[in-house]
């Protein structure tokens, strides 16, 4: 029976407390983990950013009901948030005044997820077994079991790395005092480290665009600022966005903003740039790409590493995960957010069934679901613990129907051929299981692959 189930959830930001939302509202029992001190410690982190989703896209209905009755103000559904904002007038609402304040343990970091009885390798009888999860909170190990886990830990704590390769650079953890990673807030609490500093931010998404127009700002109020940005790829302008195009207002206007900034000549650009090695020099740092006698480098004060982030399965080795082995995604989701296949802002609505593995009763979700594919938006994680939830409770229908329409995001890139037709030409028209048109184009003339690229 649903109410008799217990679901660890592993992770309490915006979609884990999602995922305990509709568990709760499934008549089952969540038990959340939380390795920050509070709910949305994640967030936390880049609390200084606007999100380019307006609070229409990042509140999910389970919650929004749950918090209805302490008495909370929905916020205006087109106005864009701030983290801070976020987590003051939902995230912290959602964890402290309501039911689940009772299901989270914060300051509790999983260290190792098995069956009760079984390790890897044993199968007959494997499906009955509950889950066991170990986690520490800074005493002794404990211990809990469970009938299903979600794990949305989400990629923030595990950036990657400078290297063009996958790598660290040669010398990056030498020369960590000169290194951060994501998002830092130039402007804000880190002014003083980037102030009147040559600052160079390598990477080509929404963050490394968002930590140079930021950069710039700070130029125009520092003098000394120098933004630089290393390019890997030849093309800036596949940075700048898909524009008025893009359904997602802010995130179409943060790339104009950019692509004038760059025109204007305020961003020093270095493309084709895959750092190789940091080394010191004369104080500062080296950055270096190419080997030997060919390599190119900059000298800068600080690096800002915006390359994106990768999942930690660290502590899911005695699960059997079904992976798909270049982006680290489930493999049934991988095929429809892969950037080697198409470059889509969007992808069509999923559930359960693309996020299950060979370990039943387990299920990656959020931004950890997406592996090192870079579309992630918060409501299809919303979208994905909602289908997650009706499928342990046991009911296949609601598991498999689809309750979200996603905003395109204007701009595909197939085969390195932009279009303004949509995202591959839009969701699938008939096919549930087409990622887009293209695809579904595909599929009806028995081609494999996507069919965007």
């Amino acid at each position: 029976m649903a109410d008799e189930k217990t679901v660890a959830i592993i992770g309490a930001g915006p979609v884990g407390l999602a995922a305990a939302a509709h568990v709760l509202e499934r008549g089952m029992s969540p038990i959340m983990l939380e390795a920050g001190p509070e709910a949305g410690h994640a967030v936390r982190q880049w609390q200084h950013v606007q999100l380019f989703s307006p609070w229409e896209y990042n509140v999910d209905k389970a919650a929004a009901r749950l918090l209805a009755p302490t008495g909370w103000n929905s916020p205006d559904p087109q106005s864009y948030p701030t983290g801070g904002e976020l987590l003051d007038r939902y995230l912290t609402p959602l964890a402290t005044r309501t039911p689940l304040r009772e299901t989270i343990r914060t300051s509790s970091r999983v260290t190792a997820i098995s069956r009760v009885g079984f390790d890897k390798a044993k199968k007959k009888g494997r499906a009955q077994a509950p889950f066991e999860i170990r986690y520490q909170n800074g005493k002794d190990p404990e211990m809990l079991r469970a009938d299903a886990v979600i794990d949305v830990s989400g990629t923030w704590f595990s950036p990657n790395p400078a290297g063009g390769n996958g790598l660290p650079a040669i010398g990056e953890q030498k020369r960590a005092d000169r290194v951060a990673y994501g998002m830092p807030d130039v402007r804000g609490a880190d002014r003083a480290r980037y102030a009147g500093k040559i600052v160079a931010v390598l990477g080509a998404g929404h963050s490394a665009v968002g930590t140079l127009i930021e950069l710039v700002h700070l130029a125009d109020e520092v003098p000394g600022t120098q933004p630089i940005w290393l390019l890997r790829g030849a093309d800036p302008a596949k940075a700048f966005g898909g524009g008025r195009n893009d359904k997602l207002a802010a995130r179409g206007e943060l790339g104009s903003a950019f692509a004038a900034l760059v025109a204007a000549g305020k961003i020093t650009v270095e493309t084709e740039f895959a750092a190789t090695h940091l080394s010191q020099s004369e104080g500062r740092l080296r950055i270096s790409a190419g080997a030997c006698c060919e390599a190119r480098s900059v000298v800068v004060d600080e690096l800002i590493v915006s390359t994106g982030f990768r999942p930690d399965f660290s502590f899911l080795s005695e699960l059997r995960l079904r992976l798909d082995p270049a982006i680290d995604a489930p493999v049934a989701l991988a095929q429809l957010i892969d950037p080697n296949e198409h470059s889509c802002g969007t992808v069509r609505p999923h559930g359960a069934r693309e996020l299950a593995h060979d370990e039943p009763g387990f299920y990656l979700a959020g931004m950890k679901s997406y592996g090192r594919a870079p579309t992630f938006l918060m409501i299809t994680g919303y979208e994905q613990v909602r289908s997650i939830a009706a499928d342990i409770a046991g009911d296949k229908l609601a598991a498999a129907r689809v309750e979200l329409v996603l905003p395109e995001t204007g701009v595909c890139t197939r085969g390195g051929v932009e279009t303004e037709a949509g995202c591959c030409g839009g969701p699938a028209r008939e096919d549930a299981s087409a990622c887009c048109v293209a695809n579904e184009t595909a599929k009806a003339s028995g081609a494999s692959g996507c069919g965007c690229s």
